[in-house]
């Protein structure tokens, strides 16, 4: 079987509430306001991140653009901003499910929408070519998921058959485009469920 992994909150750590609590912690004096911190941020992975993903402003542009948008002081979004690659570190549950399916002999792959910076950190950083036979980052093809062209980009590179490949990613959106393009695709909501949907799948 080919299986590709989305790489924020499924590879590795992304708990943006949590990132940005503890990096603003004066503006995040509750939950309601971090909820909507996180909304200013991220705009959802659309907007200003949406473009940070896939590829066409670089951090500067994003940064200013950002305390332009939300009247956060530059300084302070530069923080958040530099602060990402150290929210992003390797979730061990799933690292032991990427090493048991390479051990059964299935080909694996990355697709993540990840902005230049934060791709080239996770490179130069983890063992990305161990765990995986090739990759897409969104930031180096101009394109971003639930896009469709993506999801086809991937499959050319990869030279994998959609129905013959189980796509795994914690976004919703992202899982329904995966489906309707004719892929496999498995909703992640945590390691244990992921595991034991994988063993249903008799995958490992």
């Amino acid at each position: 079987m080919n299986v590709v992994f989305d790489f924020g909150g499924v590879v590795f750590r992304w708990q943006p509430h949590a990132l940005l609590a503890r990096v603003l912690p004066h503006r995040a004096t509750s939950e309601a306001a971090i909820a909507e911190l996180v909304g200013q941020f991220f705009q959802g992975y659309g907007g200003d991140w949406g473009d940070f993903d896939r590829g066409t402003v670089d951090e500067a542009r994003l940064a200013n653009r950002i305390a332009w948008r939300t009247g956060i002081d530059l300084p302070e979004v530069q923080m958040v901003i530099d602060a990402v690659p150290s929210e992003l570190q390797p979730v061990p549950h799933t690292v032991g499910l990427i090493d048991r399916l390479r051990e059964r002999g299935h080909r694996l792959y990355f697709l993540s929408n990840m902005p230049a910076p934060y791709a080239a950190h996770l490179e130069a950083a983890h063992p990305l070519s161990t765990w995986f036979a090739d990759g897409v980052f969104s930031s180096r093809v101009k394109l971003i998921k639930p896009e469709p062209a993506i999801f086809h980009e991937a499959a050319r590179r990869f030279g994998v058959v959609p129905r013959e490949t189980l796509f795994i990613d914690d976004f919703a959106l992202n899982i329904k485009a995966a489906r309707a393009l004719g892929w496999q695709a498995l909703h992640f909501l945590s390691g244990e469920q992921c595991e034991a949907e994988l063993a249903s799948l008799g995958l490992i």
